[in-house]
């Protein structure tokens, strides 16, 4: 329904897992068509904001990228630095890599890209 950008896909359900806040479907229903063709920005920003809310931190994401093309080597740092802007924290905490399945699966034969993230929030102690 969105951009599709699947990194951000994915980051925005790592940051929304790491504070028992669903995930990306619940706060953005695929059935809901004002969602169609929104870009992943705003899925990314409305997790950081929900992190905030909560009086907490995002130190820090990584994000893998599964897929035998486009090449994510020359985008990397460009991706860092929008990451960054978009989830207010220093580039120094965003790690973006790739990987493939050494052409298995969709990905393999070129059909599709996957990812995988992973977030790390600080979150104020409850009592």
């Amino acid at each position: 329904h969105s951009d599709a950008d699947v990194g951000m896909h994915a980051l925005t359900d790592a940051i929304l897992g790491a504070i028992a806040q669903g995930d990306i479907g619940d706060h953005f229903p695929p059935s809901e068509p004002k969602w169609k063709g929104a870009p992943s920005r705003i899925f990314l920003e409305k997790a950081r904001d929900l992190v905030a809310q909560a009086g907490g931190e995002i130190t820090h994401c990584d994000i893998t990228i599964i897929c035998e093309a486009p090449k994510i080597g020359p985008h990397r740092d460009a991706m860092r630095q929008s990451l960054a802007e978009i989830l207010r924290i220093d580039v120094g905490r965003i790690s973006v890599k790739a990987t493939t399945t050494e052409q298995l699966g969709f990905t393999g034969r070129r059909e599709g890209v996957a990812a995988l993230a992973t977030a790390s929030v600080k979150l104020p102690a409850s009592d």
